[in-house]
């Protein structure tokens, strides 16, 4: 007979693999890994062209750069925070 809790646990395991299989595969192998929340190299990469077109642009006398460096940083910058999918209450 299973207990509510083995019941509930298979339930967040199932959830949790559903949601991010990495993490999850790190878990059962014992070998730690960041949550998907965590991971920011998507972020840091966005940045790292935003200021590479605002100082080209700023170099060269090109607005359109400027724009463009500006526009992909004010993108970069919401994608550093961990907690951006949950709603606000």
């Amino acid at each position: 007979m299973h207990r509510p809790d083995d019941e509930h646990l298979v339930d967040l395991a199932a959830r949790l693999e559903r949601d991010d299989p990495r993490f999850a595969r790190a878990l059962g192998s014992g070998r730690p890994a960041r949550p998907r929340e965590y991971r920011r190299t998507g972020a840091w990469c966005t940045l790292v062209v935003a200021v590479t077109l605002l100082a080209a642009g700023m170099a060269l006398p090109e607005g359109i750069l400027v724009a463009t460096g500006l526009v992909l940083a004010g993108i970069a910058v919401p994608l550093f925070d961990p907690h951006r999918d949950r709603p606000q209450r």
